[in-house]
């Protein structure tokens, strides 16, 4: 288990992150949301000891990670596929990771093959793609096999069967009883993998729940009516109180509606003797519910990210 508490880093007069807590439970995989500039990324490097905190705690299974000797039996993460030196191969690589922990020869050969990079092994990591890349970063915190897994947006340049496997491969992990904390910006995929979220904006918490609670508190469900006479049903279904936005044209566009259920629609249209082609409810999506409830958190200036960055190399 990760626990995060009251967690606090300023760079000069930026507050990256503020007062943060959140658990992240074993046997579940945790997506952990957020704009651009939210602090997800030094959140995970204080997790890991990178990045001292101004104020606040970090724990893994009860313990500050930096008291751990041979990290990767504990923690495995993946926070910059590019962190590897190109002039090394990939077997070179987890080679040297896996004599600096204690660990044998053969878990090298185990995680490449589990990552699909058996067959270029020996090929220097320069003349890697992206795609491979990510996959070598997950092979390197897959090597220790630890019960806490962390990736910061893993499936940046895999192919869309990349992107099924490391989805397939997380909710493995998760299963398992392992810890998996997975940064992503990318709303489908947390959809289609996490159990729950942890949803930061300007280094503050804005939830931490599960994926269908998250989603269905991010606005009202909308109904979708298809008709060949949207002026008048819009009409109609305006004087009883909706909100509705047209989303078609043609002979039988399609209005969007709020504030009305599909049944009472259903039976507006019927007395006022109105044609529908379709009638479906539709709930928000996880990133439709992202949008609406970090919208007050992704309004960040260039010369914000230019200090922060600045201040984040020193």
């Amino acid at each position: 288990m990760i626990e995060v508490n009251g967690l606090t880093k300023r760079y000069g007069d930026v507050l990256a992150v503020s007062d943060l807590t959140f658990t992240v439970p074993p046997g579940q995989v945790t997506g952990f949301l957020g704009p651009n500039g939210a602090g997800k990324s030094t959140t995970l490097r204080m997790i890991l000891g990178l990045t001292r905190p101004t104020a606040g705690t970090t724990t893994v299974d009860g313990r500050p990670f930096t008291q751990r000797q041979a990290g990767l039996h504990h923690v495995g993460a993946l926070l910059d596929a590019g962190d590897v030196h190109p002039g090394r191969s990939a077997a070179a690589h987890l080679a040297a990771l896996a004599r600096g922990n204690g660990l044998p020869r053969r878990r090298v050969r185990e995680v490449l093959d589990e990552v699909g990079l058996a067959a270029v092994a020996r090929r220097r990591v320069g003349g890697f793609s992206l795609g491979m890349r990510q996959r070598l970063g997950i092979a390197t915190a897959l090597l220790g096999d630890p019960p806490v897994l962390l990736f910061d947006e893993p499936v940046n340049g895999l192919d869309p069967e990349g992107v099924r496997w490391v989805r397939r491969l997380f909710r493995r992990l998760a299963a398992e009883g392992r810890t998996v904390l997975v940064s992503s910006h990318l709303m489908s995929e947390m959809q289609n993998t996490a159990d729950r979220l942890v949803v930061v904006g300007r280094g503050e918490l804005i939830a931490e729940e599960t994926v269908a609670e998250f989603a269905a508190r991010g606005g009202r469900t909308r109904v979708m009516v298809g008709s060949p006479q949207p002026d008048r049903l819009a009409a109609v279904l305006t004087d009883a109180g909706a909100a509705v936005a047209a989303v078609g044209d043609g002979g039988s566009a399609v209005l969007a509606v709020t504030g009305l259920t599909a049944a009472r629609i259903g039976e507006l249209a019927h007395h006022q003797r109105i044609v529908l082609h379709e009638l479906t409810a539709r709930t928000a999506s996880l990133e439709e519910a992202f949008m609406e409830l970090t919208a007050g958190s992704a309004d960040y200036r260039a010369g914000y990210r230019a200090g922060y960055r600045a201040e984040e190399g020193r």
